[in-house]
This record gives C-alpha cells, structure tokens and sequence, in this order.
C-alpha cells in the first residue's frame, strides 16, 4: 500500500491518465484515494504475475455468460485468434489457455517485466511462444508462420500504437478508435475470433473469466459480409468489456489516454 503511494507520486502522467478516466467512467472528477485505488488494483496484479512466475498455479473459473460456446472451442482441435483487453488478470489467459493443451502464440511488447513473462513461457515450454510487436516487420512473418502451424494466436486489442487496423465503436459513452486487425486476420485465414478477460477470484490461484461469443468466418459469405458480422460482434464484445469495467473500474489497467473519440463524420 505504501508503495502504491510511491508510485502515485512519482508517476505524474499515468496519474493524469488515471484521473481522465476514471472521470468518464465514474460520471465525476474522481478524489484522490479514488485513483489509488486504481494504481492499487495494479500493483495486485503485477504481485500476481510475479508469483505465478515463481511457480503459483493459477485456475481459471469461466463465468456462465458464453461458458458453453466457448468451452466447446477450447475443447476443440481447431485453432483460433484469443483477443483480450488490458483489464484484470487477462495477463495470464494466455497461460489458462496452453494449460488447456492448446499451442499458442502470444502477442507482446517487450518491456521492463518481460523477465516475468520469459519465465513464464518456461513453465509452458512447447505450448507458449512469443510475437514481440516492437519488430512490426518480424511480426508479420511471426504471425503468419504461427496460424500456417496450426498454432493459435492470444493478443490485446485495445492499444492503438502497433495496429495496422481501427474502426470507431461505441464504448464508455462515445465512439472511439478500436484495433480492428483481430478480425482481418480471423476472416484472411478462416480462423474463428473469441475473447476473454479474467479478474481476480477469491484467492490469489484463482481467476473469473469472461468470455465472449464466438465469430465464425464463413468464407461462403465474402470479405464484406464477414466484416459487417464481425462490426457486430465486436460492439457485442466490448458492451459486455464496459460493463465489467463499471462494475469494476480500478481493474482498468491502461494508464495511457483514453481511445481517441471518432466524431461522426469521421466514422
């Protein structure tokens, strides 16, 4: 708790990020102990990664919301695109989803806690893989050797910087830019697009997943049809990505602006 503090003062731009959104999402200029509470929220979980890196076992409770739809996926062969929000414990989904037996291929940016995440992928080795974004033209490649191996693919889609593809959507009251580039790749190789976020459960092992219904291309239906069905289903995402983040608005892990708002002419 001190140390949250600590970083509360020496950390002046995620800071004023902090105050901006939590202004939007709480509908009021936010106190101080408020915006606390949201660094607060982050220092657990970065105690969370670091313990699971050191050998914690995690466990992953699916909400019912899509449970079924979405299990039936996980339990299947067929490999798919994970798409996943800086919010909560989705750091770790990755992780829940090579302890289901799946091969996957995750999307990061190599950053100071990477350390963390190498060891992580140890725990997992022959199940995790890495795609570093920083190398935009090695990550081209990456991807496309991951989904021709058959391998599937876990990535965050609500950062702007490294996207290749964005689209307004509603979200905390305004359309706002979206990545987008998920879908095109789902629709290019056929690959079914489905999302999860987790929050903390009742104990540090434990983790609540939500997910999301799961978009099918149909590749009968053309390139055109398959986007306006995916529009849709990523409106539908991100619906029930705002109201978990009202009900639980320090777990809101994008100490960055908010997603820029597209005005209707720019839609």
């Amino acid at each position: 708790m001190a140390g949250t503090w600590v970083a509360l003062a020496f950390m002046p731009v995620q800071r004023r990020n902090s105050r901006a959104y939590l202004q939007t999402v709480l509908g009021r200029p936010p106190a101080l102990r408020e915006i606390w509470r949201h660094f607060y929220g982050f220092t657990g979980f970065l105690m969370q990664l670091l313990r699971t890196g050191r050998g914690m076992t995690v466990r992953g409770v699916l909400a019912p919301i899509n449970a079924v739809e979405f299990d039936t996926l996980l339990n299947s062969d067929r490999p798919a695109l994970f798409g996943t929000f800086h919010f909560g414990s989705s750091d770790l989904l990755g992780y829940l989803l090579a302890a289901r037996g799946r091969r996957v291929s995750m999307v990061r940016m190599r950053v100071g806690n990477s350390e963390e995440t190498r060891r992580l992928g140890e725990r997992f080795a022959g199940k995790i893989s890495f795609l570093w974004i920083n190398d935009a033209a090695q990550l081209i490649f990456g991807l496309k050797a991951a989904l021709e191996a058959g391998e599937s693919l876990a990535l965050k889609c609500d950062r702007l910087e490294f996207t290749a593809k964005a689209e307004a959507f509603n979200f905390l009251g305004a359309a706002r830019l979206f990545p987008f580039t998920i879908y095109h790749v789902g629709i290019l190789f056929e690959r079914p697009v489905a999302f999860c976020v987790a929050l903390p459960g009742k104990t540090n092992e434990e983790l609540q997943v939500f997910a999301s219904t799961v978009f099918n291309p149909d590749p009968a239906a053309g390139r055109e049809a398959n986007l306006r069905a995916a529009r849709i289903h990523f409106q539908e995402v991100l619906s029930l990505l705002e109201t978990l983040v009202r009900q639980h608005p320090y777990q809101w892990f994008n100490f960055l602006p908010l997603n820029p708002v597209v005005p209707p002419a720019g839609r």
